[in-house]
């Protein structure tokens, strides 16, 4: 894929995943929510910065310990310097979480199918849908709470949809568009009800709808050994763009 395109998808990433904690360190984009998303509570070093590793390493290490998070750095084609990968594992972080950006430069324009009967959409606000995502993944309150709170402030609007049936959501998800750019976001079906197709549903309403709102390319994030989800997304359409990886210390 065009590589610029693939640095604007990872622009829209970081752009869609602003928390409110976050600060700038010497190319380092720092973020320390204390929400589920590890995009939202980890290092992106964007520029290379003209202070020694150790020292900037010294200062978050500190700001992560007083936040009473791990430090974790996010990995991408695109960190600054390109040795910073290297780097980080010489110093023992190891490296966690492999994860695809699935890209789909050509968004279909036609509606989505007609949901079964007995079933409905229901759009789902900032707070109401971290609510509803949260009691689906089982997560704390306190990480559904700071999840409705980066997805309120986010600088790139979402817009969350669920599909209900008997007053019981089976599957949810929200897309954030930037520009021509949209990103599928916390794609989630009830464990019950999975493998019945509702997330090719819900993707293709977030997508139909994006794309009659503009936006002709998609991306996504998923982990690389989740097969499921891969498989339904390239069957949207999606293929890999690029890789990434998280690395923090053995048992952070």
């Amino acid at each position: 894929m065009d590589e610029t395109l693939l640095s604007r998808v990872e622009d829209a990433g970081l752009n869609a995943s602003a928390p409110p904690e976050q600060r700038w360190m010497d190319g380092w984009l720092v973020r320390s929510s204390k929400g589920k998303a590890r995009r939202a509570r980890c290092i992106n070093a964007v520029a290379a910065g003209r202070l020694p590793l150790a020292a900037k390493l010294q200062r978050c290490e500190a700001l992560y310990r007083d936040a009473g998070l791990p430090l974790v750095f996010r990995v991408t084609p695109f960190s600054q310097p390109p040795g910073l990968d290297a780097e980080l594992a010489a110093l023992g972080l190891v490296a966690i979480d492999d994860t695809r950006v699935m890209v789909n430069a050509a968004l279909p324009v036609a509606p989505a199918p007609a949901l079964p009967p007995g079933t409905r959409w229901i759009a789902l606000p900032a707070p109401a849908y971290a609510e509803a995502v949260g009691l689906l993944r089982g997560s704390p309150e306190v990480q559904r709470r700071a999840h409705g709170q980066r997805l309120a402030s986010s600088p790139v609007p979402y817009q969350g949809f669920a599909i209900e049936r008997d007053g019981e959501i089976l599957a949810c998800g929200q897309f954030a568009q930037e520009d021509e750019l949209a990103g599928l976001y916390d794609v989630f079906t009830r464990e019950c009800d999975r493998g019945k197709g509702w997330s090719t549903l819900l993707c293709q309403h977030l997508l139909a709808l994006a794309a009659s709102q503009g936006a002709r390319v998609g991306y996504l994030q998923v982990e690389a050994d989740n097969a499921p989800a891969r498989q339904v997304y390239a069957r949207l359409g999606f293929a890999d763009g690029y890789a990434y990886h998280y690395r923090q210390r053995p048992g952070g």
